[in-house]
């Protein structure tokens, strides 16, 4: 059994992905809210609510295989402040990783560490942010890599995101699980330029991971739409009729064209500022149907939850995607609670990791490196 730390643990979807041949022996969250999600599907036991700042090494039991940290991303996104890795949210990766170094000063460095944010964190501050942390992990250690993974491999959702890997020490990395260089499948062109502004020591304990070619998604966005949905009412025809009149002509036709496509059609609609024919910003909603819901995000202002659009020949409904549907999109079982207050649950789907991601990586990096771990601790007994 593998053990492991979860620090901005939100509503445990780390923990879902890695499953049950993972323990959780610590959690940190600051938010009370996500915290009783965790604590309604998780039990509160290994839990410790409050900031990463506050924690020392005493706090933590044992020594992890793992430290899995999803720091928030809000300063770091492309539509944040821009403050970055200086930013009071995302700045919380200094704190924790302050804990990681307490812990190193005590012979109890994880293994293995997964830092998991948005890909904007390639480009924040024309990539010095990026490489403020992979020189961290140098300094502190660990040899490290990183993939961007897209949810769309394996939920009906587009969600790419930065997953960097590291390991401690001079551990044996199997040559399966590297590449001499990149491959564009997990190294896209904005990681691989973000690469190139690593400091030379940091450059110096790069690894490029490699993973498998996924299966083939079987599961469309309409899959996981509830024909009667939980927490969400449908919009009045009026308020359909105004969300429409927000669309440009290019998303209009694709409203004709859905209707003609012979079976029911689901869109997702995000709200999005744009320039119209003047020059002016006006608020469109666009939409899109391709099977797949656009990117979920916490829920700052009605503006920033999903809507549907559900188009059954000439029959043309809409209303929010239901609390339900959002943990459906981000892999969580039906089984996992949801908090009772809409904007509360959204929170806990739009914030969180994809939960088959998690599953997917942990198979083909992180289980094999503890099995390479294993075969090393039997062949030095």
């Amino acid at each position: 059994m593998a053990l492991f730390y979860e620090f901005f643990a939100g509503g445990g979807m780390a923990r879902a992905g890695l499953g049950k041949g993972w323990r959780c022996v610590f959690a940190n969250d600051i938010d009370p809210k996500k915290a009783s999600a965790y604590r309604d599907n998780w039990s509160g036991k290994r839990l410790r609510v409050g900031d990463v700042a506050a924690l020392r090494a005493a706090d933590l039991p044992g020594t992890a295989d793992l430290a899995w940290a999803s720091f928030p991303c809000q300063d770091l996104s492309l539509a944040g402040s821009g403050a970055g890795l200086n930013g009071e949210r995302s700045g919380t990766f200094w704190p924790f990783w302050k804990l990681m170094m307490d812990l190193k000063r005590h012979g109890r460095a994880p293994r293995l560490m997964v830092l998991e944010n948005v890909c904007g964190a390639l480009s924040s501050h024309d990539g010095q942010d990026f490489a403020a942390i992979g020189d961290t992990l140098a300094l502190t250690g660990y040899r490290f890599g990183a993939v961007v993974i897209d949810a769309v491999h394996f939920l009906p959702h587009s969600r790419p995101r930065l997953f960097i890997v590291g390991v401690f020490g001079n551990a044996r990395i199997p040559e399966s699980l590297t590449l001499p260089g990149p491959d564009p499948k997990w190294h896209p062109s904005r990681l691989v330029k973000a690469y190139g502004k690593l400091p030379e020591r940091a450059a110096a304990k790069w690894i490029w991971w490699t993973l498998p070619q996924p299966s083939k998604r079987l599961k469309t966005f309409a899959d996981l739409i509830e024909n009667i949905p939980k927490g969400v009412q449908w919009h009045t025809p009026e308020e359909t009729r105004r969300l429409l009149d927000m669309m440009s002509e290019v998303n209009l036709q694709k409203v004709e064209n859905a209707k003609k496509a012979g079976r029911r059609m689901i869109g997702g609609i995000y709200k999005r500022m744009r320039l119209d024919e003047q020059g002016l910003k006006t608020q469109r909603a666009e939409v899109r149907f391709d099977d797949v819901a656009g990117c979920l995000r916490t829920p700052v202002g009605g503006s920033s939850r999903q809507s549907i659009l559900v188009v059954n020949g000439n029959e043309v409904r809409s209303r929010l995607l239901s609390p339900r549907e959002a943990a459906r999109l981000m892999g969580l079982p039906e089984e996992y609670k949801l908090p009772g207050k809409y904007n509360e649950a959204y929170h806990i789907a739009g914030d969180g990791v994809a939960v088959p991601v998690v599953r997917f990586l942990a198979a083909h990096i992180l289980e094999p490196m503890l099995a390479a771990f294993s075969q090393v601790a039997k062949k030095v007994a």
